[in-house]
């Protein structure tokens, strides 16, 4: 895996399902109006601490970042979380829900 190339990506990807521009996303960071740019054109990669910050930004987990096949995450720990308190037989009903829509989704 080319980390460097998906953490453009991932970057971008998050910042659009937020609904934010770049210049917007630099400005509530800290940074200058080109610093989100310069990330996702590949001219810079965030710092450790600026990566935990854009983690942060985006509220999840770095361990979410890295999640590639969800595209989600934060809606994921929260679906997550609620369905830890379901009863068991209410948890079966929506793992059998979810593998239903699963199949009938578009490949």
């Amino acid at each position: 895996m080319d980390y460097a190339q998906y953490t453009r990506e991932r970057i971008t990807k998050l910042r659009l399902q937020k609904g934010v521009s770049e210049y917007k996303m630099s400005y509530d960071l800290g940074h200058s109006r080109g610093y989100v740019n310069n990330i996702s054109s590949g001219k810079a990669l965030p710092s450790m601490s600026e990566f935990f910050a854009i983690c942060e930004y985006f509220a999840i987990t770095p361990r979410e970042f890295f999640l590639a096949e969800v595209s989600d995450p934060r809606a994921a720990r929260e679906a997550l979380q609620e369905m830890e308190a379901l009863r068991e037989e209410d948890l079966e009903l929506l793992r059998l829900l979810a593998a239903r829509l699963r199949r009938r989704a578009p490949a």
